[in-house]
């Protein structure tokens, strides 16, 4: 027997402690942000300064001996693409922000971390060939036109992340309106992938992979590859200095696929994670709930993009010889 489900409207706003939750988390963040971020670039700074002495010290050696030295050029590099993408960046923000507020499929989240990745060597690699090469400009217009590519990534950011944001909240906003429908006390049987009912509960393959956002994935790549590592951009810019521009351009390739490990890697703990936690909750939770919860996780990626993006807008800072916090 089916009875009309009366809901008053303080218990549909009981729903919403999600949204109270995020509130106070992304309070808690932005106020442990703000408290270690000089902290953390002074260290990145440093620890930039050491690497590139020592990446300078091998192209040398490479000038003289490359077929001695060129493959211990090669495997500094790739361990300081894999370690690099483990400090602070916003690539990192970017793709994690993204994976763990929506759903996607672990092939093309993995495919859209090496294409970042390797559209960061390859800009690095174009900037210097033009602005060096073709236009035969000074040093000091590289370090001008990475930033600039740096400030056009960080804007990206915080397009995207408005973007996700409006999305968000066109979705509880019709969520939270919607009336009341029929219900049963008692369920007669629970509803799986594989109930045998007729309908479908759950998004298939080929459901997942259209229901991917185009311009969303195309703006992911965009913003974490636009901007040059400046590691890459050193490498480049004293390999064509002293004559051996092409061991600059291998070990910048080299560096891309190491940061591409590293985010690989990343990119596939965040996936397993909200995996489980999609399975976890099952469909134990009422459906208002589970439809607010998730939009509100979809509205809190959004949030944290855009604040990222304003904080890194307003900290990044012109590169001087070489040394960049991250």
């Amino acid at each position: 027997m089916s009875v009309i489900a009366v809901s008053s409207p303080v218990r549909r706003w009981a729903h919403l402690w999600p949204l109270a939750l995020f509130i106070l988390l992304a309070a808690a963040g932005l106020y442990a942000l703000w408290l270690y971020w000089p902290q953390i670039l002074l260290s990145s700074a440093g620890w930039q300064r050491s690497i590139n002495q020592e990446l300078s010290g091998l192209l040398r050696q490479v000038a003289e001996n490359p077929a001695r030295a060129g493959l211990s050029l090669l495997s500094f590099s790739f361990v300081y693409g894999v370690l690099h993408a483990l400090g602070p960046g916003h690539g990192k923000i970017v793709i994690t922000t993204w994976l763990a507020t929506h759903p996607s499929k672990l092939k093309s989240s993995l495919g859209l971390t090496f294409a970042a990745s390797l559209l960061q060597g390859l800009v690095a690699i174009v900037l210097v060939v033009v602005v060096l090469g073709v236009l035969a400009l000074p040093s000091r217009q590289l370090h001008l036109s990475s930033f600039w590519l740096e400030k056009g990534s960080y804007l990206l950011v915080g397009a995207l992340g408005v973007l996700l944001s409006w999305r968000a909240l066109r979705r509880l906003r019709v969520q939270l309106r919607r009336k009341p429908k029929f219900t049963s006390f008692t369920p007669h049987h629970v509803h799986d992938a594989n109930c045998g009912c007729g309908h479908q509960h759950v998004p298939d393959e080929k459901q997942l992979a259209a229901g991917s956002d185009w311009r969303a994935r195309l703006m992911i790549v965009l913003s974490m590859g636009m901007r040059p590592c400046s590691g890459a951009i050193m490498v480049l810019l004293f390999s064509k200095v002293i004559g051996v521009f092409s061991w600059g351009v291998l070990s910048a390739l080299v560096m891309a696929a190491g940061t591409s490990i590293t985010i690989s890697g990343l990119a596939l703990l965040v996936h397993s994670f909200r995996s489980l936690a999609v399975r976890l909750s099952g469909n134990r939770a009422p459906v208002l709930w589970r439809q607010v919860g998730w939009s509100t996780l979809a509205l809190a990626g959004g949030v944290i993009l855009v604040v990222a993006a304003l904080i890194m807008w307003l900290s990044v800072q012109p590169m001087a010889r070489g040394i960049r916090p991250f």
